[in-house]
């Protein structure tokens, strides 16, 4: 048996359902299953019989073979085998359309909470595929708030993460079953840093779920993240993860940005609020709300140059917050955004935005960069052509950009200035005539044909 299911278990590639009959015709899965529960002296005996028969599950022969041997599988999950516990749960996958698996889930639930890593995580994928099927929901929903160990809860709630990001019908029923509310009731219920984060871990999964905004703002998240954003006595870490929680949430949501707002007075999480902002700012409605009045510390920071990272992190912030990828926010916002980027030029020593624009342009590569991206942002604003258009030296920066980091980016702003300019009264300027076609040459360039062509940013004798 060991030599025969050693090759099955090792055949490269998929074995066909007649290869599957021949080796159960020889050996029965009763044989093999009365062989797991001998010890025989031969070394990876019971991980080679499991190998195998997880391809033989794997198959329709075999799976179709299963329900008759529905005892034998409840004897598995029963196991004292991690291996044979684990096969026993990847088993029941074949079988979710099975009613009769109800009766299973408490074992399984039971893994989550008390076995180690390789078991657990078997049962969690069991009980997450359990979930697809509605029957099997309302069995598996009052079981979960079960009281135990540190380590099982955060087991536990990492499950309700995955059995939320199943469907909107699921989320749904995660939702009305109170399921959440573990999640919140965690960490309020403990000063332990650790636990904490690690609950903000799972909040900040959650955020990447479609359905989330649908759900989660229903409950008292929102209050929850304020109250750690404010808080006098809550870790930097805690911060940071709640502020880049809040900027997944893409809803209008006004004590959540007042509160990011305020913690911009921080300086050790100014970097993390500027992010949370431009995540906030990346949609439309985001944009809307954030402009008013938010970005104002994006845009102050982002011409700053007296904190590298800061100034990094803003003109990211202000390219989403703009809309590199998406379109103009309202009238009102639109104001708002020209009358902040103006109040920034009128309180610095540039006076106008197109000196601001040219100082982020002769900078770091990795400046340049991000300023690349927003002025692909602003360029479609009239009033921020007329300022590109103002310094010949911007034209000529994006027009002969040589450092290869920031050369993609700089032939997207290209095209942008060069579509905005076609699209103005500037392209009937005769004054404009060598602007319209340098922007016109290096657009047909392409991002890489630059006259000087492209120059590594630490050559190899530098590097060495």
């Amino acid at each position: 048996l060991f030599d025969a299911a050693f090759e099955f278990a090792h055949y490269p590639g998929a074995q066909n359902e007649t290869s599957v009959k021949e080796f159960l015709d020889r050996f029965p899965l009763p044989v093999i299953f009365n062989a797991l529960q001998t010890d025989p002296d031969i070394p990876g005996f019971e991980n080679t019989l499991v190998t195998c028969l997880e391809r033989l599950f794997k198959t329709k022969y075999g799976a179709s073979l299963i329900p008759q041997y529905m005892p034998v599988l409840q004897v598995g999950l029963k196991a004292d085998s991690a291996v044979v516990k684990s096969l026993a749960c990847k088993t029941v996958l074949c079988l979710l359309e099975d009613v009769q698996l109800v009766v299973i889930y408490p074992l399984l639930l039971d893994y989550i909470i008390n076995s180690d890593d390789e078991v657990a995580n078997a049962a969690s994928e069991t009980i997450k595929s359990l979930a697809r099927f509605p029957d099997a929901m309302s069995v598996i929903f009052p079981n979960l708030a079960a009281r135990c160990s540190s380590l099982a809860r955060v087991r536990v709630l990492s499950l309700i993460v995955k059995l939320f990001s199943i469907s909107r019908l699921v989320a749904s029923e995660v939702k009305k079953s109170g399921l959440l509310d573990l999640l919140e009731a965690e960490m309020k219920g403990t000063k332990d840093t650790l636990v904490i984060l690690n609950v903000l871990e799972l909040y900040y999964e959650l955020m990447e779920v479609e359905h989330s905004s649908e759900f989660v703002p229903q409950t008292s998240l929102i209050q929850l993240l304020c109250s750690i954003i404010s808080g006098t006595s809550t870790g930097p870490y805690e911060k940071l993860r709640a502020m880049m929680i809040s900027g997944r949430l893409l809803s209008k949501v006004k004590a959540l940005i007042s509160a990011i707002d305020g913690s911009l007075n921080d300086t050790d999480a100014q970097e993390a609020a500027i992010d949370a902002l431009g995540q906030m700012g990346s949609t439309t409605k985001g944009a809307d709300l954030v402009l008013s009045p938010a970005a104002r510390h994006v845009v102050a920071s982002a011409f700053d140059r007296n904190a590298h990272g800061k100034q990094l992190a803003a003109l990211h912030a202000l390219a989403n917050i703009a809309g590199e990828t998406r379109p103009k926010v309202d009238g009102k916002a639109e104001e708002s955004l020209r009358c902040l980027i103006y109040d920034a030029a009128a309180q610095s020593t540039k006076l106008t935005p197109s000196g601001l624009f040219l100082s982020v342009l002769q900078q770091s590569s990795e400046i340049r960069l991000a300023g690349y991206r927003t002025l692909t942002a602003l360029v479609a604003r009239p009033w921020c052509l007329v300022e590109i258009l103002a310094k010949e030296e911007i034209i000529n920066i994006v027009t002969d950009e040589t450092a290869k980091i920031a050369m993609e980016a700089r032939y997207n702003c290209c095209k942008a200035i060069h579509e905005a300019f076609l699209c103005s009264n500037f392209v009937d300027d005769p004054r404009r005539l060598k602007t319209g076609d340098k922007l016109q040459e290096a657009v047909r360039s392409g991002p890489y044909m630059s006259k000087k062509g492209a120059r590594p940013e630490v050559m190899t004798g530098e590097g060495f």
